[in-house]
């Protein structure tokens, strides 16, 4: 069986706007309020994927939620014509869209029963995202069905916050391989929230089985979840053998960087200076919420980051540098996701990885050009050219956005997640 890395996108749903609900994610505060364009963006998202298919990447994506959540309106005795404002806009959130928070993943080299381990994220530190597991968990029980492969977990319950892969990381000699996986958890971040939770993370090794010995547990920074590293992902991506962190990612880096090493001496870390790349203009640029891939032709590892990253000298500075260097890092691939970075979410936030056999995954979640042509097609055609958050109630707004997603589901032969 030929195990690859697969980036699953999320398709950025018809609802996509700009609320402002995510406290600690400076982007999304930011830009609360704006009009949002949810056809540029989920189109966007589809150009991102045609880049990887180009790169001869493996690739897959994860459908829109139902938009917006009347059985969660309901459960709170409400419903979109009488729901106060902010419950309105966390029932028509498209956050599902980061598929990097939809669950965690450890591939089947790694688990004593030789299966693909997911576990969906439970999201409950943020209203907007709680709701989103069963819709999420409906989808990976459809895709990796064949439990001669693959374990689907549900969430891990109540009061422990799981965020997903984006606070996951693994480190291998090649994806097919054993590897190291490193949970990182978060404790406080000033006035902002830590998402998640060392329990969560604790709860899910046991799940999926993993050795112990090849199992790191390690705090985010404070200070960067107070400087808007609402996850590790923001400060930190990992790939094969190379860890690529900022210099401020970890409460006790120099712990880390020894524990990684103790457990992997091959392990390749990048450390980027704060005197050269300072927080701000990580968060600013999504420097670290790339996705870091390794290029099947030979070529050694790319960068898929976000234009923004582009458009920062100090960061560009640096990634010129290192390229021209001897750094793992021999490519720099800017793609313009530009919708999603405005609402807190680059590159790395819209994937979700799993390393599996293509073969043993549902194929109607593979991408391909043909089928990404249809998928474009139908956004579009359906999808709303913008919404403005004083929209959300509007009843033509919701027909619309279900009518838009009935269409995606149906163009992909998935009408069973209507």
């Amino acid at each position: 069986m030929a195990l690859v890395e697969i980036n699953f996108d999320g398709i950025i749903g018809p609802s996509h706007n700009y609320a402002g609900l995510s406290p600690g994610n400076i982007a999304s505060a930011s830009n609360a309020g704006a009009v949002s364009q949810p056809r540029a963006a989920a189109l966007q998202g589809i150009e991102k994927m045609r880049a990887n298919l180009r790169l001869s990447l493996a690739q897959g994506f994860f459908m829109p939620l139902d938009r917006p959540n009347k059985a969660w309106l309901a459960g709170l005795a409400t419903d979109m014509a009488s729901a106060e404002p902010h419950i309105r806009a966390a029932a028509f959130s498209a956050s599902a869209m980061w598929a990097a928070n939809a669950a965690t993943v450890s591939p089947a080299p790694d688990t004593a029963d030789g299966k693909c381990h997911l576990s969906a994220a439970n999201l409950l530190t943020m209203a907007h995202r709680s709701h989103e597991w069963p819709g999420t968990l409906a989808q990976l029980k459809l895709a990796f069905a064949d439990e001669r492969h693959f374990a689907v977990h549900g969430p891990v319950p109540p009061p422990y916050g799981d965020e997903g892969a984006a606070n996951f990381m693994r480190l291998c000699a090649s994806h097919g391989e054993a590897g190291l996986e490193i949970f990182v958890y978060g404790k406080s971040g000033g006035p902002f929230p830590a998402r998640q939770h060392i329990e969560s993370s604790k709860a899910i090794a046991r799940a999926h089985r993993l050795d112990p010995q090849r199992t790191l547990f390690v705090q985010q920074s404070e200070v960067a979840i107070a400087a808007g590293a609402f996850h590790n992902d923001v400060v930190a991506v990992a790939n094969e053998r190379v860890l690529f962190t900022h210099e401020q990612a970890f409460e006790e880096p120099e712990a880390a960087y020894a524990a990684i090493r103790a457990k992997m001496p091959e392990a390749e870390i990048v450390i980027v200076p704060a005197d050269r790349v300072s927080l701000a203009d990580a968060v600013q640029s999504y420097l670290f919420n790339a996705q870091i891939v390794t290029l099947p032709d030979g070529g050694g590892m790319a960068l898929i980051l976000p234009t923004e990253a582009q458009s920062n000298p100090n960061v560009w500075g640096w990634l010129e540098e290192h390229v021209a260097g001897n750094g793992p890092i021999r490519r720099l691939v800017p793609v313009d996701v530009r919708q999603s970075m405005a609402n807190g979410g680059g590159p790395a936030c819209l994937r979700l990885r799993v390393v599996a056999d293509p073969a043993t995954i549902d194929p109607r979640f593979i991408a391909e050009e043909a089928k990404l042509d249809r998928m474009a097609e139908v956004i579009a055609t359906h999808w709303p050219d913008s919404i403005a958050p004083g929209q959300l109630g509007d009843v033509a707004l919701v027909e619309q956005v279900q009518k838009a997603r009935a269409a995606l589901l149906s163009a992909c032969d998935l009408d069973e997640l209507l």
